[in-house]
């Protein structure tokens, strides 16, 4: 495992480029940073907030969702993400033209819900795309989270509420499955997708009407915590495990196939994505320390739908 980058302020969301370059946000910054392979960075959008989760759409610009921001403390050497910040003014998804920097947002509510923490995005074949909102927290209190999607038409829709802490999200290779992190509970879980948008549940439990019950995948146990997931042409779910400091592989059938420890003994582990000429290289986010790591993956990662600029 090889560093690229150092010295980010709180690196997420990366996203690998066809030219080698991967963008990542630095949550701390609010700011959308170019990396490039020699290690040199550069600033392509000024997002203010806290911008998390990243993508590339079908229109070739990169879709953010930005959680609104952190207080932030440093202990042992470690930037971290404390509760909501005073300046606080909500949650959204922001679209961000590469080329010029431009920025726009797209929402900020769903069905009169303010969004509060958006966290992590995937988008489907379609050119929708699901996300997650883990919500926010106080000294006091935690909101429920919830998962969203918007169709290409740009309409957005609640796909299930209230969840607690989703995180990371990722679809299966034949995009009959929809993956989430519950981050406080170190776990996977998933729902079968009936259409875009429509999930249903795989177990038979009865739970409110507004909840539809997740299928478990795989709990990672221990003391761990889960943050952003991608997924590989085997159709493991690689899910950033926190606290631990590494990339914990999960095969379809809930087996846990490897625990990729990230050198440096930094435990905030948060997010992956597969790049490289035949998608085999995984770059890693650890953002306690502000790095950026590149990995040599047994297989291929599971090729994005728009993933390419």
């Amino acid at each position: 495992m090889r560093k690229i980058c150092s010295g980010l302020q709180f690196p997420e969301g990366p996203i690998a480029l066809a030219n080698g370059d991967v963008l990542v946000v630095e949550i701390a910054r609010g700011t959308l940073t170019r990396c490039a392979p020699d290690g040199t960075t550069s600033v392509v959008a000024d997002l203010g907030g806290g911008p998390n989760g990243a993508a590339l759409g079908p229109d070739g610009k990169v879709y953010v969702c930005n959680n609104g921001g952190f207080s932030w403390h440093t202990a042992n050497g470690l930037l971290l993400p404390g509760h909501r910040p005073e300046n606080y003014v909500g949650g959204s998804i922001q679209r961000v033209e590469l080329r010029t920097g431009a920025v726009e947002t797209l929402h900020t509510e769903c069905d009169g819900r303010p969004l509060r923490g958006p966290n992590d995005i995937v988008f489907d074949r379609h050119g929708g795309y699901y996300f997650t909102d883990l919500g926010k927290s106080t000294e006091d209190a935690r909101d429920f989270g919830a998962i969203h999607y918007v169709d290409a038409a740009g309409v957005i829709r609640t796909v299930a509420r209230p969840i607690m802490t989703p995180n990371g999200i990722g679809l299966s290779p034949e995009e009959d499955r929809l993956y989430y992190a519950d981050t406080v509970a170190g776990r996977v879980l998933y729902w079968d997708i009936a259409e875009p948008g429509v999930v249903r549940s795989p177990t038979a439990a009865v739970y409110p009407a507004t909840t539809i019950a997740a299928g478990l995948l795989a709990n990672v146990g221990g003391a761990a915590r889960l943050d952003s997931l991608a997924v590989d042409s085997e159709g493991n779910v690689c899910v950033a495990t926190l606290v631990v400091g590494a990339i914990t592989a999960i095969a379809p059938d809930g087996h846990i196939r490897a625990v990729v420890p990230v050198p440096g003994g930094d435990p905030m582990v948060t997010n992956v994505c597969f790049g490289g000429p035949d998608l085999t290289t995984a770059f890693i986010t650890a953002s306690g320390k502000g790095d950026l790591y590149a990995h040599e993956w047994h297989c291929p990662g599971l090729p994005l739908n728009f993933g390419e600029v």
